[in-house]
């Protein structure tokens, strides 16, 4: 853990934490204050009302002591949301998008950018810095509905030319895209939530399909990998424990950007928190998440890790390069009502939309 005195010149902990409620407790301020993780994630459980989030928002930086932090959110759409009606508008699912842009590219991609914008100022307007959004994972049939219509299409010419729309959107408008889940598991039979998924298609399947939509989003600057075994790579290890799964992410995939550990509290993943954080940390992830806010959990990984590498804080700093202050004065208004427009009428089954 970091040396309490010598926060303040040290780089984070390698950590993304979780709290436990909508504001802080004693025990969590003081614990982060000491741990000094890289960042911090919110669920449902933590986002009341936006005056609440930006006051939890608030009380994490000053935890750290760093106004900088990062907080990330997982504001996908549809099912995969966490600021939620009544107070944040219920947004479609990533498929809408994905069955507008194969009947009309043109129209496909003007929603896109429109849903981005809006989703980015909601979030910008709260603080949050990084969305886990896209999903660049293929809609497969048959597969487990943990993906479903959080992907985007089938084909994966069309998945990467909207996550590309979806992430510039994001990085113009203040907010960083993670693009997920790296190598690709739209083909998985199990909810990595409660259990591991296996993935076995062969290694020319997953190359010809699953494996393209990253390749070609590879100078995106943040990434996820994934809890499922890749039995063509590594059949014995998750991906996010896997040299060899990380090796394909960095070398056949060609991505050198920040890289994170899919949440570590996850089903999916058998051990001890602090273990399987080291684990996932030396397989390549740069920044590992762990997002239950169990505080005996985050303070045994906290005592196991040392802070971020000069590498790894190269491509955070990286990352924070590509994004721009959006544009002051921005009204969402008009983008909801075209994109109304858009929308409107759109009769889809995401479950035979090819």
């Amino acid at each position: 853990m970091s040396d309490p005195e010598n926060i303040e010149t040290q780089r984070p902990l390698p950590v993304v934490f979780g709290c436990s409620r909508t504001a802080l407790t004693p025990l969590e301020r003081n614990f982060f204050k000491i741990a000094n993780p890289f960042g911090f994630i919110l669920f449902k459980r933590n986002c009341e009302s936006p005056d609440q989030v930006r006051w939890l928002i608030k009380e994490l930086r000053q935890a750290v002591g760093r106004e900088d932090v990062p907080i990330l959110i997982d504001q996908e759409g549809g099912r995969v949301a966490r600021l939620q009606p009544p107070h944040w508008p219920q947004h479609p699912p990533a498929r809408a998008f994905g069955a507008m842009y194969e009947r009309d590219a043109e129209w496909g991609a003007e929603a896109m950018q429109l849903y981005a914008r809006i989703v980015a100022h909601e979030l910008w307007q709260l603080g949050v810095i990084i969305n886990c959004a896209p999903v660049v994972d293929l809609f497969i049939e048959g597969a487990s509905s943990a993906i479903g219509d959080r992907a985007l299409s089938r084909k994966p010419a069309v998945v990467a030319a909207l996550a590309r729309v979806w992430s510039e959107t994001f990085l113009a408008n203040g907010v960083l895209p993670v693009i997920k889940h790296f190598p690709g598991h739209g083909r998985i039979k199990t909810d990595p939530h409660h259990m591991l998924p296996v993935v076995e298609a062969s290694r020319a399947e997953l190359e010809s399909e699953d494996f393209i939509p990253f390749e070609l989003l590879k100078d995106l600057p943040i990434g996820m990998n994934s809890h499922a075994v890749f039995m063509a790579i590594d059949p014995e290890r998750a991906a996010s424990l896997s040299v060899s799964v990380q090796d394909v992410i960095r070398g056949t995939l060609g991505f050198d950007g920040l890289l994170l550990s899919d949440d570590i509290s996850m089903k999916a993943l058998h051990g001890l928190p602090d273990d399987l954080a080291k684990r996932a940390l030396s397989a390549g992830a740069d920044i590992v998440l762990h997002c239950n806010g169990n505080l005996a959990e985050m303070e045994a990984i906290a005592t196991a890790l040392e802070p971020m590498g000069a590498e790894s804080w190269g491509r955070w700093e990286y990352a924070k390069s590509m994004v721009n202050r959006p544009e002051p004065g921005y009204n969402p208004r008009q983008d909801n009502a075209r994109l109304d427009i858009l929308l409107g009428g759109l009769a889809y089954d995401v479950e035979t939309v090819a």
